[in-house]
C-alpha cells in the first residue's frame, strides 16, 4: 500500500511537493499496517478477546437499569445505552475514554439506539445460581449442552424471593443474590450477610481511568457482539483455576486466554486444557458456559476489576458460593465428575518416544521384571506403525511378527498395552483420501478440501462411528489404553458438521475427542480410561490427562505441579505428567527427584526422549526407581480409596494445601507443596543436589512418612529428604493402609492389609479403605496402650489386618 501511494504520487505532480503532500498520508498507512501487523495471528494463536473492547470501531452497551422483570420465572429485560470511544487531550497525553453515543444505523426506526434486552436468574442448587445475558433480542437458546453432565442443568426452589422498588433479592442458607434495579448491578453475599463481588458498571468506581465496565460490543467487523463481564476484586482476594494453567498459581494480577493451544511445553502462558472456570479466596467461584474463545483479566489492567470477556453473544454464568471443596463440587455436580480409572492405570506406565518393535517392547517388559521395576503399562508411542508419525490404526507388518500375540503374552506377565495416536491426517496417510472423500473431515473456510491435513471433524456422527471402529479393532485385539494426542489445533475458520466455525468448535474439540475415545474403550473393554492431553470443560467425565511436553529442568517441574494444582482446581481428579521432562536425555539428579514426585499423583508414568529406562542410567538409579514404585504399590489401598473418595465428591487427588486448610492464611500462598489425597502432604525438591527444603506446614501436627519425625503445624521447617528424594508428611491421627509391593497391581494381595498408624498421642485414628471391587470404607481405630485395635473389620474376617504404629520422634 505505501509503495502504491508513492508511484501514484510520483507520477502525477512534482516528486517533492507531492512527497511533501504525501508524507502525512503514508504515516497514516504505516502506522495501521503496523497495528495490523502487531495484533496479525497465525494459525492458532490464542485469541485475546479484550481487544474488542479497546477499538473506535466498535459500538458499546453498557448496562443501565432493569426495565421488566417476571418474579414467576426470574425473565426480564436490562436497557443497555450506547457508548462510543473518543480522545482527550490533557497535558501533552492522549487518552481514550468512553462517551455516550447517538444511533447512526438507518433507517433509524428499524435499530434502538439504547436496546432493552433480556436477560434471566435462576438456580441449579442452594449454592449455585446461573445468569444469562443476550445481547440481541429473543429468547436463549436451550438446547443440551456437551459441557454440562446431563446435558441441562438442574433446577433447584429452594431460592426465597423479595423485592421492592429498588432491588431484586434472592436468598438460600448459603448467601444472597441481590439485582440493583437502576443504575443496575448485581451484588452477592454470603451467609452472614458478606459482601463476595458485585458487577461493575460505568464509573464503578469513579476513577480517571477509563475501566471496562460490564457490557457487551457490536464489532466494527462483522457485527458480531460479545461480552465484558466485569465484576469487583476484594484489595486481597487471591484467584485459582481456569484450567492446566502453568503460570503463578494465584492468578491475581494476570490475564489468561482460554484457548486451547499446543504448549510445546510447561513453563508459557498457552495452555493445552484450558477451562473457562474459577474459584476465588473471597468464597465464590464462576463459570462461563461457553465453547467460545474467553479471556480473564484478573486484576491485571486495573487491580479492583476482574473482567471476563467472552466471544460468545450470549453471557451463560454460573455463579457458585462457599470454599473450595463447596465450589468445586458444585461445579463437578454441573459438568461431571471422573468416574475411577481401572486399578491398573494406578501402577507405572513405561514409555520412551518410541518403542518401534516387537522385540523392543518384549525385551524392555523382561528387563522390568528382570531388575524388578514394578509396572502395569508399557506405552508405544508414534513409532507402532510402518511409518513413524503416520498414523494410520495399523501395527507394523515388518517390525511386529504378531502384535495381538504380543499383547496377551504381555497381560499375562501383568502388563497393559497403550497406544498413540492422533486426530490429523496428512496427505501421505494412506487414510487421507478415505477421510476426505465420506466428508470426515474440517472443511476450510471456503467449504472446500482441507488445510495441510485432514483434521477429523467429531461434531460429525458419520466421523465418530467411523473413527471409534478403527480404535475398537485395537481394543478388542487386547490394547488397554489409547493416548488422545493432540486435539489442540482445530482450525477456527474452518467449517463444521454442527453448522458452526471454529469459534465454537475449536475449544470444543478436545471435549468431543476425549468423549469419542473414552466411549468406545468403555464399551469395548469395560475400562473408564483414556491418556489424552488437550481438554475443555466437561473433559473431567472421561479420564485421564498428562501434562504435555515438559523441558528436562527443575524449573519445569516446578512448572508441571503448577498446572497439575491450576488443573486439579478446575474440576479434574486425575493428572500426570511425563516423569524427567519429555524433550531431551533427562539428566540423573532430576529424573531421581522427579520420579519421587511422580509415584506420589494419581498416574505415573515416565516418557520422552530416550533412554528411559533406569537401567540404561546405572545400578543406583535402578535401585531409586525400584525403591520409588515400592512406595507407590505398597500405598496402592491408600491410592485407590483416596481416589473412589475424589471421584465421589469431585475433589483432586493433588490438592493445594489451602483446599484442605482453608482457613490458613499462608496455604492460600504455597504453591510448590501439596497434599495427595486427604492424609500426605508432599514437597518435592526442586533443586539439583539439594536434599533438603523448606516446607511449610498447615495447623496441626505432621509426621514424617520415611523418618517418624514429628512437626507442629502453622509455621516453616527445613526438612530432610529420606531415602525416597522427597519430603513426605502424614497428617497426625491418620491410619494408612499399605499392601505388600508387587510388580503389577494383579499380583497385589488384598487379603493382607497393613494398616499403619502415624498418632502423635493415643487418640483415636480413622482413614479410608476400599478393594477393588468394593465400597469406601471408612477405618476407626482406638488406641490399647501403645498399640491400636481396629473397631469395624467391615471384611468379615476376610481380610487379615496387621497393625502397625509409627513411632513419633
Amino acid at each position: 500500500m505505501p509503495i502504491f501511494y508513492f508511484k501514484f504520487f510520483a507520477a502525477h505532480h512534482h516528486f517533492r511537493s507531492s512527497l511533501k503532500a504525501a508524507f502525512p498520508v503514508v504515516c497514516l498507512l504505516l502506522m495501521f499496517l503496523a497495528s495490523k501487523t502487531a495484533t496479525a495471528q497465525v494459525l492458532n494463536d490464542p485469541v485475546d478477546v479484550s481487544l474488542d473492547f479497546q477499538k473506535a470501531e466498535n459500538v458499546y452497551f453498557i448496562g443501565n437499569q432493569v426495565t421488566k422483570f417476571d418474579s414467576n420465572n426470574g425473565a426480564g429485560e436490562i436497557l443497555w445505552n450506547r457508548y462510543l470511544r473518543n480522545t482527550t487531550l490533557s497535558f501533552n497525553k492522549i487518552d481514550v475514554g468512553l462517551v455516550p453515543g447517538k444511533s447512526t444505523e438507518f433507517p433509524a426506526t428499524e435499530y434502538d439506539e439504547n436496546p432493552s434486552l433480556p436477560f434471566s436468574i435462576s438456580f441449579v442448587s442452594p449454592r449455585a445460581v446461573r445468569l444469562r445475558f443476550n445481547s440481541r433480542p429473543g429468547e436463549f437458546a436451550n438446547a443440551p449442552s456437551l459441557m454440562f453432565a446431563d446435558g441441562q442443568p438442574a433446577q433447584n426452589s429452594s431460592w426465597k424471593l423479595a423485592q421492592n422498588d429498588r432491588e431484586i433479592i434472592y436468598t438460600s442458607e448459603f448467601g444472597q443474590v441481590r439485582i440493583v434495579k437502576n443504575p443496575w448491578h448485581i451484588e452477592f453475599y454470603d451467609a452472614d450477610g458478606k459482601l463476595l463481588t458485585r458487577t461493575q458498571n460505568i464509573n464503578d468506581p469513579h476513577t480517571y481511568l477509563t475501566t471496562i465496565p460490564f457490557s457487551f460490543v457490536r464489532r466494527g467487523s462483522d457485527l458480531s457482539r460479545r461480552f465484558a463481564a466485569t465484576f469487583e476484586l476484594a484489595h486481597d482476594e487471591k484467584i485459582f483455576g481456569c484450567g492446566e494453567s502453568f503460570t503463578r498459581l494465584n492468578k491475581r494480577g494476570q490475564k489468561i486466554n482460554a484457548w486451547t493451544r499446543d504448549a510445546m511445553g510447561v513453563q508459557n502462558e498457552l495452555m493445552y486444557k484450558p477451562v473457562p472456570f474459577f474459584l476465588s479466596s473471597n468464597g465464590y467461584g464462576m463459570f462461563v458456559h461457553t465453547s467460545a474463545p474467553v479471556t480473564f483479566d484478573f486484576g491485571k489492567f486495573y487491580d479492583r476489576h476482574n473482567v471476563i470477556y467472552s466471544a460468545d453473544d450470549n453471557l451463560d454464568l454460573f455463579v457458585f458460593f462457599g470454599e473450595p471443596k463447596d465450589v468445586l463440587s458444585e461445579y463437578t455436580a454441573l459438568t461431571g465428575r471422573s468416574p475411577v480409572p481401572p486399578l491398573w492405570s494406578f501402577g507405572f506406565w513405561m514409555s520412551r518416544i518410541t518403542y518401534k518393535s516387537e522385540t523392543e517392547v518384549r525385551d524392555v517388559a523382561a528387563k522390568l521384571r528382570q531388575y524388578k521395576i514394578p509396572t502395569d503399562v508399557i506405552h508405544l508411542d508414534t513409532g507402532w506403525f510402518e511409518t513413524d508419525w503416520r498414523s494410520n490404526f495399523q501395527f507394523s507388518t515388518t517390525r511386529f511378527r504378531d502384535p495381538a500375540k504380543m499383547i496377551a503374552d504381555l497381560k499375562q506377565q501383568g502388563f497393559h498395552i497403550s497406544l498413540w495416536q492422533y486426530p490429523y491426517f496428512t496427505p501421505k496417510n494412506e487414510l487421507f483420501k478415505e477421510i476426505v472423500s465420506n466428508g470426515y473431515e474440517v472443511k476450510n473456510e471456503g467449504g472446500a478440501e482441507p488445510f495441510e491435513d485432514a483434521v477429523l471433524d467429531m461434531s460429525n456422527p458419520a466421523t465418530v462411528k467411523w473413527y471409534q471402529a478403527k480404535l475398537a479393532d485395537l481394543l478388542k485385539m487386547g490394547v488397554g489404553a489409547i493416548k488422545v494426542d493432540f486435539g489442540e489445533g482445530a482450525p477456527i475458520n474452518g467449517q463444521y458438521a454442527s453448522g458452526k466455525t471454529g469459534l465454537f468448535e475449536h475449544n470444543l474439540y478436545p471435549l468431543r475427542y476425549n468423549k469419542a475415545v473414552a466411549d468406545i474403550t468403555k464399551q469395548t473393554t469395560g475400562d473408564s480410561i483414556i491418556w489424552a492431553r488437550s481438554a475443555w470443560a466437561g473433559s473431567q467425565r472421561y479420564p485421564l490427562h498428562w501434562g504435555g511436553d515438559a523441558e528436562n529442568t527443575d524449573s519445569a517441574m516446578a512448572a508441571e505441579l503448577r498446572g497439575g494444582l491450576s488443573f486439579g482446581l478446575s474440576g479434574f481428579t486425575y493428572w500426570s505428567h511425563d516423569v524427567g521432562g519429555f524433550v531431551d536425555r533427562a539428566p540423573r539428579d532430576l529424573y531421581r527427584r522427579w520420579m519421587a514426585f511422580g509415584v506420589l499423583t494419581s498416574h505415573t508414568r515416565a516418557h520422552g526422549a530416550p533412554p528411559r529406562e533406569p537401567w540404561e542410567y546405572d545400578a543406583a538409579l535402578t535401585d531409586d526407581f525400584r525403591r520409588a514404585l515400592n512406595l507407590k504399590y505398597s500405598l496402592m489401598p491408600y491410592i485407590y480409596a483416596q481416589a473412589k473418595d475424589s471421584s465421589a465428591k469431585g475433589f483432586p487427588m493433588l490438592r493445594t494445601l489451602f483446599f484442605e486448610f482453608p482457613a490458613d492464611e499462608t496455604s492460600w500462598m504455597i504453591e510448590d507443596e501439596y497434599m495427595f489425597g486427604a492424609n500426605l502432604l508432599v514437597a518435592p525438591l526442586f533443586e539439583t543436589g539439594k536434599t533438603t527444603r523448606k516446607v511449610y506446614l498447615p495447623p496441626g501436627a505432621w509426621l514424617d512418612y520415611q523418618t517418624g519425625k514429628l512437626y507442629q503445624g502453622a509455621r516453616w521447617y527445613e526438612i530432610a529428604a529420606g531415602e525416597i528424594p522427597i519430603v513426605l508428611l502424614v497428617k497426625d491421627h491418620s491410619v494408612l493402609p499399605h499392601v505388600k509391593p508387587a510388580q503389577s497391581t494383579q499380583e497385589i494381595d488384598w487379603s493382607n492389609i497393613e494398616l499403619r498408624v502415624f498418632s502423635s498421642d493415643n487418640a483415636p485414628v480413622s482413614g479410608r479403605f476400599a478393594l477393588p471391587d468394593g465400597d469406601l470404607q471408612t477405618l476407626n481405630l482406638t488406641a490399647n496402650g501403645s498399640s491400636y485395635t481396629l473397631k469395624n473389620d467391615l471384611s468379615a474376617g476376610k481380610i487379615k489386618w496387621q497393625i502397625n504404629r509409627l513411632a513419633a520422634k
